[in-house]
């Protein structure tokens, strides 16, 4: 039995460029990793299949449009698998709920059957049906911080950031990531050129330290790091630095559609404490950042208090 974490990513800032010419938009974002996730298990003694369970299995079905079994599919058409096992998720993380559930799940599915062959979790195949199986894929497959440009499928370095004490909610609502890029176009991209490129990351750039990127030579580089110890000063130091003139370009487009949002980020950023909140992806999870532990499970709790049917968690960002 194979065992893995899907832990959820939380997208700190994301930037839209605009549409390109297949339908997809280019983006570039600081993405780090939470302490909670989901779980994925690999059973090779079984016949293969997939079995979920877990507090928000009811919003899955294990067929062919699951990403754990998208994933399966895509690596067997490069390299066959033939017989692969049973799969089983724990599903702790809110179904569409834009921390990349689904993609940290179908990134746990190929780093599972690496491990079961032998093979390093790079090897070319499983980048590329990692690329196929969604957008946000990719970044999952190490779930380490870094920034992510493309579509989500260039990948800077691995960046060292400092321990980021957050409370994430969930309304539970669904939010569609085809419906907020529909109203993002609609009210924010009606002068994008598309002849136009959209930044490009610049890898080990003269002048750049190490954990450092730029986006390209017309656009400021968006230093991270290094870090000391990821005391308070580190974390005021990230949100002061990058993430305040860094913000989520979908999050107005998505409070539209979802009101609710708006109202989870208000309670967020009325929490003691509370330095900065934020929508994370396309919503409608939303994150609040703390100066330390203490105060991100006091405000938790006080917040499950006051809206107890939202899903809300004490977790760390790294």
């Amino acid at each position: 039995m194979l065992t893995t974490r899907a832990p959820a990513k939380i997208n700190l800032t994301l930037a839209i460029h605009g549409r390109r010419s297949d339908g997809y938009h280019d983006m570039t974002s600081l993405v780090a990793f939470a302490g909670i996730g989901d779980s994925l298990s690999l059973d090779p003694a079984r016949a293969d299949g997939l079995s979920i369970t877990g507090p928000f299995a009811s919003g899955l079905a294990a067929d062919d449009g699951n990403l754990v079994l998208k994933a399966v599919q895509h690596l067997n058409t490069r390299r066959p698998l033939g017989h692969v096992g049973h799969f089983t998720l724990i599903k702790r993380l809110p179904v569409a709920s834009g921390i990349g559930g689904g993609s940290a799940d179908a990134a746990a599915a190929l780093r599972l059957l690496a491990r079961a062959r032998g093979w390093p979790t790079d090897l070319p195949d499983v980048m590329v049906a990692a690329r196929q199986t969604g957008a946000d894929v990719p970044v999952c497959l190490m779930s380490k911080a870094r920034m992510m440009a493309g579509i989500g499928d260039v990948l800077g370095v691995p960046l060292k950031l400092p321990k980021l004490h957050a409370v994430l909610i969930n309304p539970g609502v669904p939010v569609s990531t085809a419906a907020v890029f529909a109203a993002l176009n609609h009210h924010n991209l009606e002068h994008y050129d598309p002849t136009k490129p959209a930044p490009t990351f610049v890898r080990n750039a003269p002048g750049l330290q190490q954990g450092q990127l730029q986006t390209s030579a017309s656009e400021p580089h968006m230093a991270v790091g290094p870090w000391r110890d990821g005391g308070p000063e580190d974390t005021a130091s990230l949100i002061d630095g990058i993430l305040h003139g860094h913000a989520n370009d979908l999050e107005a487009a998505a409070c539209r559609i979802q009101p609710v949002i708006k109202d989870v980020l208000e309670a967020l950023g009325r929490a003691k404490g509370c330095l900065m909140a934020r929508m994370s992806g396309s919503g409608a999870t939303c994150f609040g950042l703390f100066a330390d532990r203490g105060q991100s499970l006091i405000a938790a709790r006080s917040l499950t208090k006051t809206f107890p049917h939202w899903w809300i968690r004490a977790t760390v960002l790294r």
